[in-house]
């Protein structure tokens, strides 16, 4: 998505408070400054929060003095969103963010992280005593809790010698060196089995590209593809996986996206195109800003459309990747989803269900239809834009779009799948083997149609509220974002 030049100076023209100089600013509320003003400019229901009115203030000594009550960007930042539509399910937490280290936030977005590479869920115990443990759902590959020998399935009773609860999990986890107590299944009742392992956090980057293979299955040529974040750093490494898809001639196509919170439209957009290849230049998805923005933008702005090519480029213009994608021409497509499938994976199932027969596996997905963009300290909020403020690092990740299919159409609750079902921790499978159950489960639908209920745990299929999840901590939790450019 792109906001040319014009449209900029229309929509600052049109702002009742006036963009003085960053010189005027007084230094001790410069970021305050960029906060107020970015979120004026861009987030999503500023009309619905007074002190973001563009009435508020007559001119800037009135904003200052408003700005100097607060001492704290980060608070001040929360204090103006709209937490009853940021996340309604739960209140106390919002969707947009604001970090002091923009450099660790791209990273972030890009799948760098200073972690274990442990990915966890918890799980109460079955026999009602109260007891919670937390469950290995997936490992980085090459990180640290990979090297250490943690698999999927391990299951954790202890942190550092503490009893896992729900108010303590948190706590535990976000130091830099753990230890982890492993229990047996003992029929949903775990039990301590003596094993400990230390894991220490790293910067380590993921390749979201899990696995990417083939399987055969009577005349069925299944391609799976299990795909844990659009970041289009590897928008090459996802372009090659159809690349393989296509030269073995799949009949069918299974994504998996059940621990894929979001990230990058353009990618989802990619990956819509890779799947299908007949609707290239259609309508993939459409975007609503605030109103502001709306009435002075090229509506033609605020679309992506299906492409037969991946163009990525960097911060200053300079390509990147350059490629045709490789399309597979489906007009069936078998998605495995659970509550953690979110934002731009919830985005590519709506964005083809207006055009091809899409199947989900699983359990209700998330429930996110919004989506994001960076705003750095600069004239026009672009990193490195005209005035660009060197004396900090502050930017912010506000919701400023809600996005839609070509017929207008989002589903905020979530999508509920055909067949529901729940992964089992005392039977997670190996990801990717055919004889994993959600894996299975989808290979039968494709081969005979079935449909139906089968869940294998003590815990419904219909969602009411997100379970605790490592992911949780992370800032950038299911997050949807549009470039900026």
């Amino acid at each position: 998505m792109k906001l040319f030049k014009t449209t900029l100076i229309l929509f600052f023209s049109i702002l009742i408070i006036s963009c003085s100089s960053k010189d005027d600013t007084p230094t001790n509320i410069e970021v305050q400054d960029f906060v107020w003003k970015g979120l004026n400019a861009y987030y999503l229901w500023q009309d619905q929060i007074p002190d973001l009115s563009d009435r508020r203030f007559n001119n800037d000594q009135e904003l200052y003095s408003y700005l100097s009550a607060f001492n704290d960007p980060e608070s001040f930042f929360y204090s103006l969103l709209y937490l009853p539509n940021e996340y309604p399910k739960d209140p106390n937490r919002t969707y947009s963010w604001i970090v002091d280290d923009y450099v660790a936030l791209r990273q972030a977005l890009q799948g760098t992280r200073e972690t274990t590479g442990i990915k966890l869920e918890g799980a109460d115990f079955l026999d009602g005593s109260g007891g919670f443990y937390i469950y290995v759902y997936d490992v980085v590959k090459g990180s640290d809790a990979d090297l250490n020998g943690v698999t999927r399935g391990m299951l954790i009773t202890e942190v550092n010698g503490t009893t896992l609860t729900r108010n303590n999990v948190n706590s535990l986890l976000a130091n830099n060196s753990f230890t982890i107590h492993l229990a047996d299944y003992n029929t949903g009742n775990p039990v301590s089995n003596g094993t400990i392992i230390t894991l220490t956090k790293g910067v380590t980057t993921e390749n979201p590209v899990k696995e990417a293979k083939v399987i055969i299955d009577g005349s069925h040529t299944i391609g799976y593809l299990m795909y844990n974040q659009f970041s289009s750093n590897f928008d090459a490494e996802l372009n090659a996986a159809f690349l393989k898809f296509k030269n073995d001639n799949i009949t069918d196509l299974i994504v998996d996206l059940r621990y894929n919170g979001g990230g990058s439209v353009q990618t989802a957009t990619y990956l819509g195109s890779m799947i299908t290849g007949q609707f290239n230049g259609e309508l993939f998805s459409k975007e609503v800003w605030n109103s502001k923005v709306m009435a002075v933008t090229d509506p033609n702005f605020l679309i992506n459309n299906f492409t037969d090519r991946i163009l990525n480029k960097d911060n200053n213009g300079n390509i990147i990747l350059d490629e045709s994608i490789n399309s597979v021409g489906l007009n069936t497509v078998y998605f495995i989803v659970s509550d953690d499938s979110a934002s731009a994976s919830e985005l590519v199932i709506n964005a083809l269900d207006a055009y091809i027969d899409v199947k989900l596996v699983g359990i209700q997905t998330y429930g996110k239809h919004v989506g994001s963009i960076t705003l750095f300290d600069s004239d026009n909020f672009r990193e490195n834009g005209p005035g660009f403020n060197s004396n900090h690092t502050w930017a912010m990740q506000p919701i400023v779009l809600e996005i839609q299919n070509k017929n207008g159409q989002n589903k905020p609750d979530g999508f509920i799948p055909e067949v529901t079902m729940d992964e089992d921790p005392g039977n997670l499978g190996i990801l990717g083997d055919p004889t994993e159950p959600l894996l299975q489960r989808t290979i039968q639908y494709i081969v005979t149609g079935a449909k139906g209920t089968f869940s294998t745990r003590n815990r419904s299929v219909i969602k009411t509220s997100p379970s605790w999840n490592s992911t949780m901590i992370n800032p950038d939790y299911n997050n949807m974002y549009v470039d900026f450019k």
